[in-house]
């Protein structure tokens, strides 16, 4: 692994084929809002739209993406960092046609990578052999140095809300963080766990006023997932809802939110590969190491 950033930029123009990949950052103010059980299912959504999708667990120190799956990985992306294996190594088959990239769990040195660290994870992504359509990063919750590195480098940025007073102020928060310090300047709201579409409404409208009052960003209403007990037997069983209970209404709900993804189209040039997420995640820590 080289120890400057700006030399992992060798290996970016390897990246798996020349189809535009989109790369989605799932993210949220604070924990307990939903955030990694609408990275699985959003992702088993759109493989379900034929799409070949790759979920990356972005939480590098408090990983769960594998114990909300059941899955049980040999290796992780701690095991890539130490140059025991390759990133191709650890990617394991999930439920429903995904794969994911596992991160760690407990283990506070991966919460505190430095800049040539996280570039020379990010590098690894050259060497996939095998080729998907969109990235999903489910990131950890907060403000932390990697939640704001990986949806800076993201092209769309899905922000998970509840109507709870903390989940609005934190999700506030780290919209403006992410607008007035690295310009991202849109935000996609998934508003989650409401008794309705109609309270949903509500409460994007709550934290749409606020921002376009005191913020210069765009937000967009990216849809509602209404509270569903099948949601929670799902959770228990360790499997995404779609996979068990394909009729609930959460599942439902995932399903249309495929839908529209399906729809954003890639941005153009470098943008539109994971040449963008690499450089962009490099840039942010040059960035943040200038500073």
């Amino acid at each position: 692994m080289h120890d400057h950033a700006s030399d992992q930029a060798q290996g970016l123009r390897h990246m798996t084929g020349p189809e535009p990949v989109k790369v989605i950052a799932v993210t949220g103010g604070k924990g307990g809002v939903g955030k990694t059980c609408a990275s699985i299912n959003l992702t088993v959504a759109l493989s379900h739209q034929k799409q070949k999708v790759l979920l990356l667990d972005a939480d590098l120190g408090l990983a769960n993406v594998d114990v909300l799956l059941g899955l049980h990985p040999r290796y992780n992306l701690s095991h890539v960092l130490s140059g025991e294996c390759a990133l191709e190594d650890i990617v394991i088959d999930g439920p429903e046609g995904i794969r994911v990239v596992p991160a760690a769990s407990g283990r506070r040195r991966m919460a505190d990578l430095s800049a040539a660290e996280h570039a020379g994870l990010i590098t690894a992504f050259s060497e996939l052999a095998f080729s998907f359509d969109v990235l999903v990063v489910d990131t950890a919750a907060g403000i932390a140095n990697s939640v704001i590195s990986f949806s800076q480098a993201s092209q769309r940025v899905i922000v998970v809300v509840c109507d709870d007073p903390a989940s609005i102020t934190d999700a506030y928060a780290l919209m403006k963080v992410l607008s007035v310090d690295h310009q991202v300047r849109e935000f996609h709201i998934l508003t989650n766990m409401t008794r309705d579409a109609a309270e949903g409404r509500v409460l994007f409208n709550k934290l749409s006023r606020a921002s376009e009052k005191f913020l210069d960003l765009r937000l967009q209403h990216f849809g509602n997932i209404a509270y569903d007990d099948f949601q929670r037997r799902a959770v228990q069983r360790q499997m995404p809802v779609a996979a068990v209970f394909p009729s609930a209404s959460s599942a439902i709900a995932y399903r249309s939110l495929a839908e529209k993804i399906d729809l954003w189209q890639p941005d153009g040039g470098s943008r539109g590969r994971l040449e963008f997420f690499a450089e962009r995640l490099i840039n942010s820590h040059k960035k943040a190491a200038i500073a």
